[in-house]
């Protein structure tokens, strides 16, 4: 027996979220300036929420405390993440990983990836810079473009994915002119160009790769009994797709599926099927 599942959406209710400045979208780079997370009015009565991320690596600086602060806008919320930060030789370089953007797709949140096209020299090091700013005009850009695009999060961040290589090739070469007019040393540029090409091709290696090995181990797994279970047949197999095109794969007893089945013949308890599914999902990926 195959059971196949579809969770289409996510509800959530946030708390705690800061009070947040609002800035009119002139002083956009004064906004950036003082404020993790802010609102922009745009004009009468547009306004979009709006955070950045200092750098592109999830752990350093607190990105996601930054966009939590958003959630409780009930307009378009925006992230801007720089494709690539360079602090220098004496400082660290982070790039852009494909799963940061897909968890704000799935919160809803539209992501511009930008670049750093300014900064200043840290002088407390010989080679490492500080006080880097994003390009302004590019950020402008893609927010007056995020104001007339009509489909979700999710198309919108898949485009600026497919831009990934474009945009971090311009940060290389703002990279560039920042180090020859400091004069101070960057790491790399010739292994950045091949993070660059891994960047581009990580997320459809990884996820097709990733799901062959969990569909053939879930094949197995029917084939498989295991001493500590108690079946009468074969085992059902569960498919769950999410509506940002992952899959998970999982097996269970079939009488757990008839009950999951006949619960479902009512609109009330295919809820109930659904939050039995939910429940698996959420357990997997705790003990993982």
């Amino acid at each position: 027996m195959d059971v196949l599942a579809k969770i289409t959406g996510i509800k959530y209710t946030p708390f705690l979220c800061k009070k947040l400045n609002e800035y009119d979208i002139s002083n956009l780079d004064l906004a950036l300036n003082k404020d993790a997370t802010f609102i922009l009015n745009i004009k009468q009565d547009i306004k979009i929420a709006v955070s950045w991320w200092a750098s592109p690596k999830r752990t350093r600086s607190y990105p996601y405390a930054r966009v939590y602060d958003s959630l409780n806008f009930h307009g378009k919320k925006i992230t801007i993440i720089p494709a690539i930060k360079d602090e220098g030789l004496d400082g660290d370089r982070d790039f852009l990983q494909w799963d940061s953007v897909s968890l704000m797709s799935l919160l809803g949140i539209y992501v511009i990836i930008s670049y750093y096209n300014s900064a200043t020299k840290n002088f407390r090091y010989q080679n490492k810079i500080t006080n880097q700013k994003f390009d302004i005009l590019h950020i402008n850009e893609e927010i007056n473009n995020i104001l007339s695009y009509q489909s979700d999060a999710l198309h919108w961040n898949i485009q600026q994915l497919n831009k990934i290589a474009e945009l971090s090739n311009k940060a290389l070469d703002c990279y560039k002119k920042i180090s020859d007019k400091l004069d101070v040393k960057l790491h790399s540029f010739s292994t950045a160009h091949f993070r660059i090409n891994q960047l581009i091709n990580d997320k459809e290696n990884f996820m097709n790769f990733s799901r062959a090995l969990a569909k053939k181990a879930q094949h197995r797994e029917t084939l498989t009994k295991q001493p500590k279970e108690k079946l009468s047949g074969l085992k059902a197999t569960l498919t769950i797709k999410n509506y940002l095109g992952g899959y998970y794969y999982y097996n269970f007893s079939p009488k757990l599926a008839k009950i999951c089945i006949d619960f479902g013949k009512s609109i009330l308890n295919k809820f109930f099927m659904v939050f039995i599914i939910l429940i698996m999902f959420h357990m997997t990926n705790w003990q993982n």
